[in-house]
């Protein structure tokens, strides 16, 4: 009988819910990215907010993955700790986190940080604080193409404005910063209308660089749209969710050839009707902001359907003929990978032997590591 690739034989007494990675299947996600960038790494600045994990940024490393980027100055500081040289946060530092990522920079001097800004009032605010502690403060210009999130509209003036950050003494203005994971449907359907906006943005972007007499930089997409940023010249792409993948994007991203490496292990600790089975994964251990049949995918028995939920108990109604008793194992796949790890303080690494083989810490699931305030 052919094993699951799933399915865990390791004796090593671990209490469920717990999340269990397969490091093989991390590593042929990272060859498979990079091989959608035809080996060119330079052209990779992944999004760290999936895992949060420090070994994997070890990984990263080994595959001459150099650049990251980040939504929390933990994770910015989980990427300093494992020495990877180039931080972007993607999201931008206003009130108390200005001074946190000011300390980040002094901690940390070897890192080059840079982060993002969208409007004039917050540049200067970054601006002054750069000017207090004597730094030069990387900085690109956050665009909303329209997700409407973050950004500065695309259908105004904004190099008007990138002009005004690049008059802006204590800050280096880096280039362009998109994130346009609003963007859905068919493969040629993200790609057609990433195009359309990009088209405009990198013609307008050439210009200011002749102006400014150097290079910018763009910092492109996420996962939905990966495959049209991959292909692009002189842009760097940001995807996350590939180091794990998902049931979402396996079914709403076919063309990226990407394998599930994480799953959620429970146990059925409860059958309160014949046809019921009541399992440890409540809405503690998974990302529950969907709908309840968008919340996870059981492994096990694709008969196993979840029909009510709460903190930490997940009722499945057994629709075929396969019998389960308390105490079995059942495997789930989330639909929503990345705030599902969140909620782990720690991960199981599973080896090609399906055996437990490490424990690996999510340690920027914590909004801080030791950057507090300056």
């Amino acid at each position: 009988m052919k094993e699951n690739w799933w399915e865990i034989k390791s004796e090593i007494p671990v209490d469920t819910p717990f999340l269990a990675v397969y490091e093989d299947r991390i590593r042929f996600n990272l060859e498979c990215l990079i091989g959608s960038v035809n080996g060119d790494t330079q052209k990779l600045r992944p999004h760290i907010k999936t895992h949060k994990i420090g070994e994997i940024l070890e990984l990263f490393k080994i595959y001459n993955i150099k650049k990251i980027k980040c939504a929390t100055i933990a994770e910015a500081e989980l990427a300093a700790m494992h020495e990877i040289p180039d931080v972007l946060l993607a999201y931008q530092p206003v009130g108390i986190k200005k001074e946190r990522w000011i300390s980040l920079i002094h901690k940390y001097p070897s890192v080059s940080f840079s982060t993002i800004t969208d409007n004039l009032e917050s540049a200067k605010a970054l601006d002054d604080i750069a000017k207090i502690n004597d730094l030069k403060l990387p900085v690109y210009l956050d665009l909303n193409t329209g997700m409407d999130r973050t950004g500065y509209s695309v259908s105004q003036d904004w190099t008007t404005l990138a002009d005004k950050i690049t008059n802006l003494k204590n800050l280096h203005f880096e280039g362009i910063h998109i994130y346009d994971g609003h963007l859905k449907g068919s493969v040629e359907e993200r790609i057609n209308t990433a195009s359309n906006s990009f088209s405009e943005i990198k013609e307008k972007t050439e210009a200011m660089e002749q102006k400014l007499g150097y290079k910018l930089k763009i910092v492109a997409g996420g996962s939905n749209t990966f495959p049209f940023y991959a292909t692009q010249e002189n842009v760097e792409c940001s995807p996350g969710t590939f180091v794990f993948w998902d049931s979402n994007y396996q079914i709403h991203l076919p063309e990226q050839k990407f394998k599930p490496a994480l799953v959620i292990v429970g146990t059925i600790i409860s059958k309160p009707t014949n046809a019921t089975l009541c399992i440890d994964i409540g809405y503690k251990a998974v990302a529950s902001e969907n709908p309840i049949e968008k919340r996870l995918i059981i492994l096990n028995d694709e008969n196993l359907i979840p029909t009510s939920h709460s903190e930490e108990h997940l009722i499945l109604e057994n629709r075929g003929i396969n019998k389960y008793k308390i105490g079995d194992t059942v495997y789930a796949l989330p639909y929503h990978v990345c705030p599902t790890c969140a909620l782990y303080d720690s991960v199981q690494v599973i080896n090609k032997s399906h055996q437990i083989c490490d424990q690996w810490k999510v340690v920027a699931r914590s909004r801080e590591i030791n950057i507090y305030k300056i």
